[in-house]
């Protein structure tokens, strides 16, 4: 066993390492229940106008850009960003968005291990992987964006 000093100099480095380790972490939701909203917005002529996508990408912790260019690509569509709506350039159902939404939330949000929410994108040599805050766990994407 260590007595005095010496063991009261580990205590105060590990301590020490301890802080630092605190705050390199990133922050994790507290939430019970994931629920990311339902897309809001309207049809004008040919194109739909989403109005708060950039808060569902908010909420899910994702570029907006991410989130959109996955959505164009799935929708067989084309858009834009014009200040803080989304216009698409074709007619599309909410219903088939917010689908479209839940599959991008399986892919590139939950862990595929605990399930929860705390994730981040990373890239590593060229692939992309969603990495766990939670859990650790990291996992690759199928889809790429």
């Amino acid at each position: 066993m260590i007595w005095g000093s010496e063991y009261k100099n580990k205590m105060e480095t590990y301590s020490k390492l301890l802080d630092l380790a605190y705050k390199e972490i990133k922050p994790i939701k507290a939430s019970e229940r994931f629920e990311p909203q339902k897309v809001q917005g309207h049809i004008e002529g040919t194109k739909t106008i989403l109005t708060n996508l950039q808060q569902i990408a908010s909420y899910l912790r994702r570029d907006i850009n991410h989130l959109l260019k996955y959505l164009l690509r799935e929708l067989a569509t084309s858009g834009k960003i014009k200040g803080n709506q989304v216009i698409l350039q074709r007619k599309i159902p909410s219903a088939k968005i917010n689908e479209k939404i839940e599959q991008y939330i399986k892919e590139f949000v939950l862990c595929r291990e605990c399930k929860k929410p705390d994730t981040e994108i990373i890239k590593e040599k060229g692939f992309t992987f969603v990495h766990c805050l939670a859990c650790g766990a990291k996992h690759s994407v199928r889809a790429k964006i």
